[in-house]
């Protein structure tokens, strides 16, 4: 089992979308195992993109993904970072397939509904940032109708 983290972004919230966004990932199979609702501070999303520091978007950035509520999630499940990256579409939003996060709702790069950690490292980072407390360990009862044997 792997565990991915996963952002609704501030545009998402405003939007109204964070039930159909959990529900796409529970209706997958993966497993939620951490979710918080919060206005981020700048330290925390300076931390968060610190990879993007020298990138002429950086500031605009800083700035939207604190200009409102987000919902970070802990997501848990096999391959769950590509599972939840398939399930989020690519960045740009005019480009990412129809049944995707971003296919469906998103029409912008900078405002594209969600965030998802692109690999092993990164989920790990992330989701160290984002819930320091740690996850929550539970069964899901449904796993055995979702993984074979």
């Amino acid at each position: 089992m792997q565990t991915t983290f996963v952002m609704v972004k501030p545009d998402g919230v405003q939007r109204g979308l964070v039930g159909d966004i959990i529900k796409r990932f529970e209706q997958k199979g993966l497993r939620l195992v951490g979710l918080r609702q919060l206005v981020p501070s700048t330290e925390l999303a300076s931390t968060h993109y610190a990879v993007h520091s020298e990138r002429p978007f950086y500031p605009g950035l800083l700035k939207f993904i604190t200009s409102g509520p987000v919902v970070a999630m802990a997501w848990r499940g096999v391959d769950a970072i590509s599972v939840a990256r398939n399930i989020i579409g690519p960045t740009n939003g005019r480009e990412a397939g129809p049944g995707t996060i971003r296919g469906d709702w998103a029409m912008d790069i900078g405002h594209n509904i969600i965030h998802g950690s692109d690999g092993e490292d990164t989920a790990e980072f992330e989701l160290g940032l984002w819930f320091p407390e740690g996850t929550i360990e539970w069964t899901r009862l449904a796993e055995e109708w979702v993984y074979e044997g």
